[in-house]
């Protein structure tokens, strides 16, 4: 015969499933930690500064203990180096490190960040970051869906298969690798021809006869080994011609979807990685001189005679052309000039 439940027990046991169905749901995602993906072109693991900056953020913002892991995803395996800033602004990427310059197609505003001359050495590229240019900069930057965490200038040299690079005369008839379209125009104005691709491809490219000469960071020419590839360096020395904006960059619907505690942590890790990165990237210049005098190839820095050559065809043609045909960007130049 069987045994009917009282009303009161049958309620009693489906509150009791109720609740246990409840635990059953929320366990998990109380537990589940958020991780993020953070994507760059650079090798993994092999001491790249930028790299290295990347993943002290992901050990410091796990170690806040606060529900957020970031996975990184170094030397292009998640995203191509051009994909980036469009897959970060749509939410599709989390964190990214990249040349902001790479961004100029879509933002023309950005190849302020790598106008030749415009920095010369890394004491005025720390006044940069606190002047009302880079705030301008940042303000377009999160207007298009991206907040900046980790300042970071890196310096960078010339070098060629052919010859020294000095002067604008001794890159007359060269192909050419440039990082952005400033230096692309003040190249061609010196009368050499222009390839252009990310640092990752230059290596390719110089094996392949592509290109007979290039410019680059200090820490990507060590990195991709370019000195396998060249016959001489022109080093960043006193009279740096290339200096480059490279941030460790969020997305802003991915940031602004994390709790406070989140935000907080993300943000004292990128600060505390920027004081380190500025640090231990100027160390790169002299690394670089060691490693490529240690392959033989020959080093020369620019004489500032050599560099106030390049600084008047760049006034010609990339100065003029930004200020000419970039929203707003006469006023952004002058704001740089304008730190001492």
């Amino acid at each position: 015969m069987t045994k009917i439940a009282s009303p009161r027990s049958r309620a009693c046991q489906r509150g009791a499933l109720a609740f246990a169905a409840a635990l059953l749901c929320a366990a998990p995602v109380a537990a589940q930690d958020i991780t993020l993906r953070a994507s760059h072109q650079f090798p993994g693991g092999k001491g790249d500064p930028r790299d290295e900056m990347v993943q002290m953020i992901a050990r410091d913002v796990e170690a806040a203990n606060v529900g957020l892991k970031i996975q990184v995803f170094p030397g292009s395996s998640l995203y191509k180096p051009n994909e980036q800033w469009g897959a970060l602004t749509k939410g599709q990427l989390d964190l990214s490190s990249f040349p902001l310059d790479y961004a100029s197609g879509r933002v023309p505003q950005f190849s302020v960040t790598l106008m030749p001359g415009l920095v010369r050495n890394f004491d005025r590229a720390e006044r940069l970051n606190n002047s009302p240019f880079m705030a301008d900069i940042k303000k377009i930057v999160e207007e298009h869906g991206a907040i900046v965490i980790s300042d970071a200038w890196l310096s960078g040299a010339f070098a060629s298969k052919k010859q020294c690079i000095t002067n604008p005369d001794s890159i007359k008839g060269q192909v050419t690798r440039a990082a952005g379209p400033a230096f692309e125009q003040m190249l061609a104005k010196a009368g050499a021809s222009i390839a252009s691709m990310p640092s990752s491809e230059i290596y390719s490219g110089m094996q392949t006869g592509v290109l007979d000469a290039t410019n680059t960071s200090s820490e990507s020419f060590v990195s991709y080994r370019l000195y396998e590839q060249v016959k001489c360096l022109t080093a960043p020395g006193a009279n740096a011609l290339w200096f480059m904006y490279e941030p460790v960059l969020m997305s802003k619907q991915v940031f602004n979807r994390l709790n406070p505690a989140q935000q907080k942590a993300i943000l004292d890790a990128g600060k505390k990685a920027q004081v380190w990165f500025s640090t231990e990237v100027k160390k790169g210049d002299q690394k670089l001189i060691d490693t490529y005098k240690k392959a033989g190839v020959e080093v020369i820095e620019m004489s500032a005679a050599d560099y106030d050559a390049w600084l008047k065809v760049a006034q010609e043609s990339s100065y003029k052309n930004y200020s000419e045909k970039v929203k707003g960007g006469d006023e952004l130049i002058k704001k740089a000039l304008a730190v001492q």
